[in-house]
């Protein structure tokens, strides 16, 4: 499924058999996570895709091909492709393990074509073997949802009582990691939003409310999935002195100002951007050991543009993945 122009409807395209390049391997997709990244760069809200595009990054799939000069993995192997498609591996950033903030890198489903098709080609240093343990349904939001969550959670800092502001896919992933270090969880939900409200709860959460009224206690840190600028401000009310506020989106809209009374005290407000490969080698290996329960509803691929409307409305309970 391509996207020709930001703003319109992906269309269906049938092209000869992909063919793996130096370096890189080509990987029959069995499940593609819909990401609301692949929301902001279908609506144009990330500006700068490679056009057309094939869009998806969190991709599901198995080994048909390696190009020149790869050796890790063997035909047939079921690996998975995440966000960060490539990066040079020369700049500081590359050297010293910063990888995900390299000026040259590029990405799957922006500047690289990615897995809304049955195959694509992936570079093999960002392809992942997966656990045993999940199908590859359940393994898709994995690649994405999961690992930014990850990243999120290692740099909010060890957090006793941790608010989440919007709870879908990744929130849902990153509450059963965080509790499993043993963090109370308070989640917070675009307002009226009783169905997250109560997804939240099953979760596990402690608390479930609406993301513009006060937290029921001091927070130790927030993680901030909801692609809001408002939500910034609430959570610096809401955290504690000392305490963190992590935004983990991509994407977000305009930040309010905000007085400096709500940042002062040494609370800290950071970014998270992309991933490593540290990030998905230390998640995957957590979810080996500890079994991460994936809420998902199905679509077949046809039915790609559907996905994205429903995720662009809400009305997904967790995260949906698309079936070639």
């Amino acid at each position: 499924m391509t996207l020709d122009k930001a703003g319109t409807r992906l269309v269906l395209r049938r092209g000869a058999p992909l063919q793996p390049g130096p370096g890189q391997v080509r990987i029959a997709v069995s499940a593609c996570g819909v990401c609301r990244t692949d929301l902001h760069v279908v609506d144009g809200e990330l500006t700068e895709p490679k056009l057309p595009i094939v869009p998806g990054h969190e991709i599901v799939g198995r080994v048909l091909e390696l190009g020149e000069s790869v050796t890790r993995f063997e035909i047939g192997r079921r690996v998975g492709v995440p966000w960060l498609g490539w990066t040079c591996g020369e700049c500081e950033f590359c050297r010293c393990g910063e990888e995900n903030l390299c000026p040259e890198a590029r990405f799957t489903g922006y500047q690289i074509d990615g897995g809304y098709a049955s195959e694509c080609v992936a570079d093999a240093r960002y392809v992942f073997p997966l656990p045993d343990n999940y199908s590859d349904e359940e393994a898709a939001p994995l690649l994405c949802a999961g690992l930014i969550g990850w990243r999120c959670l290692k740099m909010a800092g060890p957090a006793p009582r941790l608010g989440l502001y919007g709870f879908g896919a990744a929130a849902h992933i990153v509450i059963q990691v965080a509790r499993a270090r043993g963090d109370k969880i308070y989640a917070f939900v675009k307002p009226g939003d009783e169905t997250a409200k109560a997804f939240a709860l099953r979760m596990g959460a402690v608390w479930a409310g609406d993301s513009d009224k006060p937290a029921p206690a001091a927070l130790d840190a927030a993680i901030l999935f909801a692609p809001v600028g408002e939500t910034v401000p609430a959570a610096l009310r809401a955290v504690r002195p000392g305490g963190i506020v992590v935004c983990g989106g991509i994407h977000m809209s305009d930040i309010p100002g905000f007085p400096y009374a709500i940042l002062w005290r040494e609370r800290s407000l950071k970014s998270v951007a992309n991933l490593t490969r540290a990030d998905a080698e230390e998640f995957l290996a957590f979810c080996a050991r500890t079994k991460i329960h994936t809420t998902t509803t199905v679509y077949p691929l046809e039915d790609v543009n559907q996905a994205l409307d429903d995720l662009r409305a809400g009305q997904l309970t967790g995260a949906a993945v698309l079936r070639p």
